[in-house]
């Protein structure tokens, strides 16, 4: 299943790396070429004599080996990687990849490569418990890392809990499964456009609004995770672009209409965006000083991305978004109609669970053929799926 498949595997100091032999040799079974990385401490639980013989490839132990047998071959693994795996992956790697430290071979290749990379969690429950270690990883699933969970029973340590590696079958599948699963919109062109605009008042100054990007970020991450070829454009956020797709910052409005209207060669467009829909209209060069009296300022219209998109489509599936705080079906409805959409995704952003700058979300998708599918509280992870689903359907 795995022919022709390039995994490195990232091997790291904990008492379950001797498991990671049998992960390795089950990928061989499954037809991959298997790469293994080793760091200092992993050399102290398993020999790396071990991965060599049965992964029938050198094994990297030291960023600065000696140069009679250095390959130079080593430095692009991280571009020759179809998947990356770290068995076992410790609380260290863990911090370490969450923090940007590249200081060994491992977190450098880590730090390099592209390919999608997973994390196959062992260590003591408590350790594994500890709120530092739960950010890490959820910043890490964040950015578009994926987590093989550990599971629960009797440690090395002799605690019991969660924290035992997963067994190396599981881990595999989760191998074959990336693979083999299917990708649905393989080959589709989608452009997604995601978070706030800003609109200079002065050189100091600003107006936007509370949208994080954080819906617009999972639609993309889910895309690329179903074979789509995605261009994200976004303006600011504190949120780092998911792996694997073309990446477009931009800050005004202005900025965004033109990103959209150059990229619109595509099959699917999902504004996820929330641009400003006014601008000032005198811009001041310099910074505007403080004066006992009102100050006033005159606005006017940005151009309507959304609306432009439906005046020019013409195969494209495409997506809209109506974040309202009242009416929000008549509004949605409206919209809908205005802006010729294929399907529009509304939400009540006073509702709780379902406002700016939270993980979870709470919409209903109103279509053109007028049927409403409404859906409780969820993960934006979710409601992305949902969305591409849709999309999907449409295509």
């Amino acid at each position: 299943m795995l022919n022709g498949k390039n995994i490195v595997i990232g091997v790291t100091g904990g008492i379950a790396a001797y498991k990671a032999a049998d992960v390795v040799s089950r990928l061989k079974k499954q037809g991959a070429n298997v790469y293994v990385i080793m760091t200092e401490h992993s050399t102290k639980f398993i020999q790396p004599l071990t991965f060599q013989s049965i992964s029938q490839n050198y094994v990297v132990t030291d960023m600065f080996e000696d140069p009679k047998t250095w390959d130079v071959e080593h430095i692009s693994l991280a571009k020759r990687a179809d998947l990356f795996l770290v068995v076992p992956a410790t609380a260290n790697i863990i911090g370490k990849v969450a923090g940007g430290i590249a200081d060994d071979f491992l977190t450098t290749t880590l730090m390099a490569t592209v390919a999608p990379v997973y994390f196959a969690l062992a260590m003591n429950t408590k350790m594994y418990e500890n709120r530092i270690m739960q950010s890490n990883v959820k910043k890490l699933q964040e950015f578009g890392y994926h987590m093989i969970l550990p599971e629960s029973g009797r440690l090395a340590c002799g605690d019991v809990g969660a924290g035992k590696l997963a067994d190396p079958e599981f881990i595999v599948q989760n191998v074959v499964d990336y693979f083999t699963k299917s990708k649905p919109l393989s080959g589709k062109r989608i452009l997604i456009t995601a978070g706030p605009t800003r609109e200079a008042i002065d050189p100091v100054r600003y107006i936007t609004n509370h949208s994080s990007g954080k819906m617009g970020y999972a639609i993309a991450q889910v895309a690329v995770d179903q074979g789509a070829d995605v261009t994200l454009i976004s303006g600011p956020t504190q949120l780092t672009p998911p792996r694997g797709l073309n990446f477009i910052p931009v800050t005004s409005t202005r900025e965004m209409y033109d990103a959209v209207m150059d990229n619109l060669e595509v099959d699917v467009v999902i504004k996820a965006a929330a641009p400003s829909d006014y601008k000032i209209v005198n811009y001041s060069e310099e910074k505007i000083k403080k004066t006992d009296g009102q100050m006033k300022m005159n606005f006017e219209k940005n151009p309507d991305i959304l609306k432009r998109v439906g005046e020019l489509k013409t195969h494209q599936v495409l997506v809209g978004f109506a974040a309202e705080t009242q009416n929000v079906e008549a509004y949605a409805k409206k919209k809908l109609v205005e802006k010729n959409l294929d399907f529009i995704v509304a939400n009540d952003v006073t509702a709780k669970g379902a406002g700016f700058d939270v993980d979870t979300n709470i919409i209903t998708i109103y279509d053109k053929d007028g049927s409403a599918d409404v859906y409780d509280c969820m993960a934006k992870s979710e409601v992305a799926a949902i969305i591409l689903d849709k999309v999907f359907q449409k295509l």
